[in-house]
């Protein structure tokens, strides 16, 4: 990816050179090149940080409108688990998990933090 990156941004550098009316020193160019390099170094630092903070942030699932499929990608939910959430719809919030006895203490506990109720 980085290849590409570089690879674009020589290419951009080049038809913009080229494309110029003014003619430029090879150093005004060096500098330009340079400049232009230390930019999308900058920026592709903060994309990959980005990237790397949306992949770390545990996604919220709604109870009463999430998938089986969602649902079992929790920790500890399995999909017969997943299947006795979606049966105890609907849901005024994510604590009667426990109270409604589909998840015993424990398992809720593992999820609290990854699940929601939308009123």
């Amino acid at each position: 990816m980085r290849t590409t990156v570089v690879a674009f941004v020589l290419v951009s550098l080049l038809s913009f050179a080229a494309c110029t009316s003014k003619e430029r020193t090879p150093e005004q160019i060096r500098a330009q090149t340079a400049n232009a390099t230390q930019k999308i170094k900058t920026d592709t630092v903060a994309v990959a940080q980005g990237i790397k903070e949306g992949l770390s942030k545990p996604r919220v699932l709604d109870l009463n409108s999430a998938s089986k499929a969602e649902l079992s990608s929790l920790p500890g939910i399995s999909l017969p688990k997943a299947d006795k959430i979606i049966a105890a719809r609907p849901y005024a919030n994510a604590d009667q998990l426990v109270t409604k006895r589909v998840l015993t203490q424990g398992e809720y506990e593992q999820i609290q933090d990854r699940v929601t109720v939308s009123k």
